[in-house]
């Protein structure tokens, strides 16, 4: 299951038991890999999408304990997706939480957009530190791993790419400058809590939140050898045919990462069920898992339905970011063969 942001918080960004239940459902078959929706490492590195979860609080981490619980009692698995907004919050919260908008240079996403202050030297190490931080408050939180999430043109983004980057100092003006933020990211967070526990989420083609440099495959190839060296648990990639929660038509390929990458692949791309045996079978000495997001939200019990042929219930996208709501979240029902399966009378 890939990462879904969905909202469901409270307004202090504590995990509410909606979400236990949610995750929960959606690790209904044994085995399943959940990656949580993106989840903030710190205060200051807040100031965007109201109610998204954070994990640097003893009330956070408690919370987010009542989730893992779940996950794994029912056999399955879940990696903590972790990330600062820089650039990417807003101004109404950033205002109201008395965070400021930051980012690598002051270059907003758009005209529309606020301008970004650009991070001291002193609050990249921090940055840095709060995402060591966050990994362990992770343990602590009883997930099996985090993935730290570097793409979509949140702040790890931010820094990868020279569209947004343009900084004069260590940091920034080459390939290996704007390396530097997500390799000291890595290895803070390797060395938190170990290689095996850690995954690393890019995307290389997209557009979103203004992102995408004019030739990705330089700065991306040398991102990915750096962290081929950290034997990291898996590298996540986002397809270029999607932006953010938006599918394209796109002849961009991540070729050039397969070739790169000799671990464990997870492949977002929004991806049907026929196509993602085409994907396994187009690369047979490659481990490669396809990630099912918009799916798992209708069918929480997704795995047996693709493993069982059974027909997808399509979900309502007007439920998708509801703070509060148990609808559209919790009450898509599973299939009556898989109840069945479980010996639940329907």
């Amino acid at each position: 299951m890939a990462p879904l942001t969905r909202l469901r918080a409270a307004d202090d960004r504590v995990p509410l038991p909606l979400m236990a239940e949610y995750y929960s459902q959606r690790a209904a078959v044994p085995g399943t890999l959940i990656i949580s929706e993106g989840t903030l490492i710190s205060p200051k590195l807040s100031g965007g999408f109201p109610n998204a979860p954070g994990i640097w609080s003893e009330e956070q981490i408690t919370a987010w304990r009542s989730v893992t619980d779940k996950v794994h009692d029912k056999g399955s698995f879940i990696f903590c997706q972790i990330f600062a907004f820089g650039r990417a919050a807003d101004k109404e919260t950033a205002q109201k939480e008395g965070v400021d908008i930051v980012g690598p240079s002051p270059i907003p996403i758009d005209e529309t957009a606020p301008v970004p202050r650009s991070m001291t030297l002193d609050e990249i190490k921090q940055a840095v530190q709060d995402f060591a931080t966050a990994a362990k408050n992770a343990m602590l939180a009883g997930f099996d791993g985090v993935e730290v999430h570097g793409a979509n043109g949140y702040l790890i983004d931010q820094f990868s790419q020279d569209n947004s980057n343009q900084r004069h100092d260590e940091y920034g003006g080459s390939v290996e400058n704007r390396s530097r933020f997500i390799d000291e990211v890595m290895k803070a967070v390797v060395a938190a809590i170990g290689p095996e526990r850690v995954g690393l989420r890019l995307s290389p083609w997209s557009s979103f939140q203004g992102m995408k440099m004019t030739d990705p495959i330089p700065q991306f190839s040398d991102i990915i050898r750096r962290a081929r060296k950290l034997n990291l648990a898996y590298l996540h990639l986002v397809e270029s045919r999607i932006s953010g929660g938006e599918d394209y038509e796109s002849s961009e390929t991540l070729e050039f990462a397969y070739e790169l990458w000799d671990k464990p692949l997870l492949i977002a791309g929004g991806y049907k069920v026929e196509d993602a045996q085409q994907l396994i079978n187009k690369y047979p000495s490659k481990d490669i898992v396809v990630m099912y997001g918009r799916f798992f939200i209708a069918n929480p019990d997704l795995v047996y339905k693709i493993k069982e042929g059974l027909q997808l219930t399509h979900y309502k996208r007007e439920t998708f970011y509801t703070p509060y709501e148990a609808s559209g979240y919790i009450d898509y029902p599973f299939s009556a063969q898989f109840l069945k399966s479980q010996n639940v009378s329907t």
